[in-house]
């Protein structure tokens, strides 16, 4: 999996807006916004899809979770509301095999989150 545009983010290797760094995770503006606010959160281990987790990767996963807590009231936008979304596969839209969370905000987020592809079939 190593040489994901993560993987090259993460070594510096291309650019981005970081919004957060710690021991375990990376934090960055998504450069194809779907809102206002959307932000990738990843793990600095790389873990190609959801089903790739071990056992071992639970803390892991909540610890993406808790920074998307903690970036939301630091941005000004958790008490207003944020979306939360991790795709696992290609059919799910997962387009970097490399485990990420999605946090959108900024915007009413309507439910459920249907694309014009999905509304025609």
């Amino acid at each position: 999996m190593s040489g994901t545009i993560f993987t090259k983010i993460m070594n510096r290797e291309i650019p981005a807006d970081i919004v957060h760094e710690d021991d375990v995770s990376l934090a960055f503006r998504d450069i194809n916004p779907q809102a206002p606010v959307h932000l990738l959160i990843i793990p600095k281990k790389e873990i190609a899809t959801i089903n790739d987790m071990e056992e071992g990767d639970r803390e892991l996963v909540g610890h993406l979770y808790w920074v998307a807590a903690k970036l939301a009231k630091e941005m000004g936008f958790a008490d207003e509301g944020y979306r939360t979304v991790m795709n696992c596969g290609e059919s799910a839209g997962q387009s970097v095999f490399h485990i990420h969370l999605h946090v959108l905000a900024g915007k009413p987020l309507g439910w459920p989150p249907y694309t014009d592809k999905m509304k025609q079939a």
